[in-house]
């Protein structure tokens, strides 16, 4: 079949490429509809905080906390008259006074004076005008009504910052993505095309790989486009430049096989179309494989309950597939139009001799580390290195801090620090605790001492509520006109959407309980609202989604290896191999995000994307460097094949690994923390595999194992097997007449005078296993060949 599929891409090769030509013409022309959002779709209805609040809102009829604010800051102090103007505006809004100010329906001030927040540093130096909207007003619209109403009811003298809070803090996440990530994308593509430039020594390689990655982009951006309108699916705004990334890098790495392919073909001396013919018969079984296993790891996200996995799985497994149609279709047909001329100018007519010496040089090294001690030491050390960077891992942290993520020259981020310097550190997001209960509100004693007791909680910096009674009971703030129910307003003093700030808010709900009947609330119930307590159930409920997708991702990636290699052996140990360096991975990103940079957590869905990606990239890997092993070792033992393919295939692997990390890694020109945490951890994620576990580690398994990798099969060949000793008998016999003139052309095999000729035959063995295979195996000599 593969065979039948070269040939037919050969001879169709002018078709092949005018019909992606007149593809991606159509695809400019289309433009899908669009069902990008932005990760407030994380949030529904039925969640337990956005319960509460609308509860506390139905109770008092006006909420407690708002997700707009503007923030008025001077660190010299504001003068009184500032201050009363801004409750004077605030009250004017709230009364209707300000037709031009909808959809804003109220305001309320808060300023750090009057003794309202003990833990303050600073004195009358902040105000926040909390504005409040309904709930149907999107984030865009609430946040460019706050920006109207500070240009036309605030002057120069009122010191105004910025606005700031959750959902604007959203709304410039989505404008910095969309500033960042044109330039990202051309910047990316020209280190690939620069890397793929270098690689091959040809400035023709590279426009190869830029036709297939652009086909692949157009048609992409429609398939996702118009599939997610059909199965009204949506990818978020904020993480869609992932699947640009992935896609280009995908596509560079499975054009990198071919052309590595496509030399070795052209090195032996055959003709452009029989070159591409057999390059295509080589690699598009593995490339397949490998491309369905990577978009199966990561489509599995599907199974998630969480709506952001649920929607990014099929969108990356996509964003695959469509590399895979490009590369396995429009490459071919390049190669065999371009022929040697893809190598221009500097490899056009690739030299078999620099290529041989190339390959001598790396098998040595591969000979040396296959030996059993050295394979034997180097699996215990790299295990033993990733096993200690992995340790990180368990003080890993999710948080999901929207403003803390964005640039530090951003209006937004520096209202916020703004604010946080005038009161503290989660005065922009608190957290509101509803009491409910028959006459809730005349146990005044009781609620006193609950509020004592939430002041004293760890990481609390202040609690208001019917101790301070900041308005008249009348306005039924605090205290509800019914009677029935009583609510807090919590800040916290840490970031209240990263990690800690979320624990501390669960282990809040855990013991509100407890606390309320320490204060005596007889028949009360208490619930919790407010940013962290919703980002706290969106984190615990992918943290419940990571059962399913370990177990879903490794089950599909082992069937995959299995089918491949129709073993269970190898799969199942090269699989560990690419979990602990998973492990690994994550756990140098814990460190160097949160120890080296103070960070507060990791972005909530940063480890599960990045760990589905990299377990499916190293089957990916894993596919096409074992495969090819496996293909030699039914024909030799293990240790052969190692040292006859590892040579040839570490360089396409280790060329791609770069390509597929810089790809990632520069993500981080996006100026957003989730972006960098993304960049990192996959750059690292990538490197790890590539020169640890795929270069080292997965030789000496192998080595070591030999035949037995393959069980329950029994098609490796085993070493040591009959035909081997009767080749090593007559390789003794025939050397030991000359073994002085062999001494001399093998360059320091020594013969030692009294140990017999079996000696002397296993040294020169060895020197030809570790030298003469690569070559016989770059000029396809068959196995018979007199070495």
């Amino acid at each position: 079949m593969s065979g039948a599929y070269a040939r037919a891409v050969v001879r169709y090769r002018w078709a092949l490429v005018v019909g992606w030509l007149l593809l991606a013409l159509a695809a400019v022309g289309y433009q899908p509809p669009s069902r990008g959002s932005g990760l407030e779709g994380l949030i529904s209805a039925e969640n337990p905080a956005v319960q509460t609040e609308l509860r506390s809102f139905e109770r008092f009829g006006f909420p407690l906390m708002s997700r707009v604010a503007v923030v008025q800051h001077d660190p010299a102090g504001l003068s009184a008259l500032t201050q009363a103007e801004a409750v004077a505006r605030a009250a004017a809004v709230t009364q209707g006074q300000y037709p031009d100010a909808g959809p804003i329906l109220g305001a309320i001030p808060v300023m750090n004076t009057a003794g309202w927040f003990p833990s303050s540093q600073q004195r009358d130096t902040t105000i926040l005008t909390l504005l409040f909207m309904p709930p149907n007003v999107g984030p865009g619209t609430q946040m460019g009504a706050a920006h109207r109403f500070v240009e036309r009811h605030f002057g120069p003298e009122d010191r105004v910052i910025g606005v700031t809070g959750t959902l604007p803090a959203q709304v410039q996440q989505g404008v910095v993505v969309g500033r960042s990530v044109h330039t990202t994308e051309l910047v990316t593509l020209a280190a690939v095309l620069l890397i793929v430039a270098v690689a091959f020594r040809s400035a023709v390689a590279p426009f190869v790989t830029l036709i297939t990655a652009g086909a692949a982009a157009l048609l992409l951006l429609d398939v996702v486009g118009a599939l997610g309108w059909l199965l009204q699916v949506a990818v978020p705004n904020e993480v869609a430049p992932l699947l640009i990334a992935l896609l280009l890098g995908v596509v560079t790495d499975y054009v990198v096989f071919y052309l590595f392919a496509m030399r070795r073909a052209l090195a032996k001396g055959l003709d452009r179309y029989e070159a591409a013919r057999q390059a295509t018969q080589d690699t598009t079984v593995i490339v397949t494989v490998a491309g369905l296993t990577v978009a199966a790891g990561t489509g599995v996200l599907v199974v998630a309950r969480s709506p952001l996995f649920h929607a990014f799985g099929p969108g990356m497994a996509l964003a695959v597939l469509v590399g895979l149609l490009a590369a396995t279709t429009l490459v071919p047909a390049l190669m065999a139009i371009l022929g040697p001329y893809l190598f221009w100018p500097g490899g056009h007519r690739p030299g078999a001799a620099s290529e041989r010496d190339s390959l001598i040089s790396r098998g040595r090294r591969t000979a040396w580390l296959v030996r059993p001690r050295n394979a034997a030491a180097v699996l215990v050390v790299g295990v033993g290195l990733l096993a200690l960077a992995s340790v990180p891992m368990r003080s890993l942290g999710l948080g999901m801090s929207f403003v803390a993520s964005l640039p530090a020259e951003n209006e937004v981020r520096q209202a916020a620090v703004a604010a946080r310097q005038g009161f503290a550190a989660g005065v922009l997001s608190p957290t509101v605790v509803l009491v409910e209960g028959p006459g809730v509100t005349q146990q005044r004693d009781a609620l006193a001492r609950l509020q004592a007791m939430l002041a004293d909680r760890p990481a609390v910096a202040d609690v208001l509520g019917p101790s301070q009674q900041p308005l008249p009971d009348e306005l039924g703030l605090v205290l509800s006109r019914d009677g029935a129910a009583a609510r807090f307003l919590v800040i916290l003093d840490t970031q209240p959407l990263g990690a800690s700030g979320i624990e501390a808010v669960v282990q809040l709900r855990r013991d509100l309980p407890a606390l309320l009947d320490a204060a005596g609330l007889v028949a009360a119930t208490a619930g919790v609202g407010g940013d962290t307590a919703v980002a706290a159930d969106i984190v615990s409920q992918t943290t419940a989604d990571l059962r399913r997708i370990v177990v879903a991702t490794v089950v599909v990636n082992l069937i995959m290896l299995i089918l491949f290699l129709r073993a269970l052996v190898a799969p199942l140990l090269l699989l560990a191999l690419n979990v602990l360096g998973l492990a690994a991975t994550l756990g140098l990103s814990t460190w160097f995000f949160t120890d080296v940079l103070g960070g507060d957590g990791l972005t909530f869905y940063v480890p599960f994307a990045t760990a589905v990606l990299l377990v499916a990239l190293g089957s990916d890997y894993n596919i096409f460097t074992v495969g090819q092993v496996w293909h030699e070792a039914r024909r030799r033992p293990m240790r052969q094949a190692l040292v006859l393919v590892t040579p040839a295939s570490s360089r396409a692997v280790t060329t791609a690994a770069v390509i597929l990390a810089v790809s990632f890694g520069l993500l981080h020109l996006i100026p957003l923390q989730p972006f960098r945490e993304i960049a990192f951890t996959l750059a690292v994620g990538v490197v790890v595999d590539a020169v640890l576990i795929r270069s080292l580690l997965m030789p000496a398994l192998l080595s070591l194992l030999g035949s037995a990798s393959g069980w329950p099969s029994r098609r490796l060949r085993r070493a040591g097997s009959p035909p081997e000793r009767q080749t090593r008998r007559r390789l003794t016999k025939l050397l030991m007449p000359q073994r002085g003139a062999v001494r001399r052309s093998m360059g320091g095999v020594r013969a030692p005078s009294r140990r017999g000729a079996v000696t002397f035959a296993e040294q020169v063995h060895r020197r030809v296993d570790r030298d003469h295979t690569a070559v016989i195996g770059h000029h396809g000599v068959g196995d018979d060949a007199d070495p």
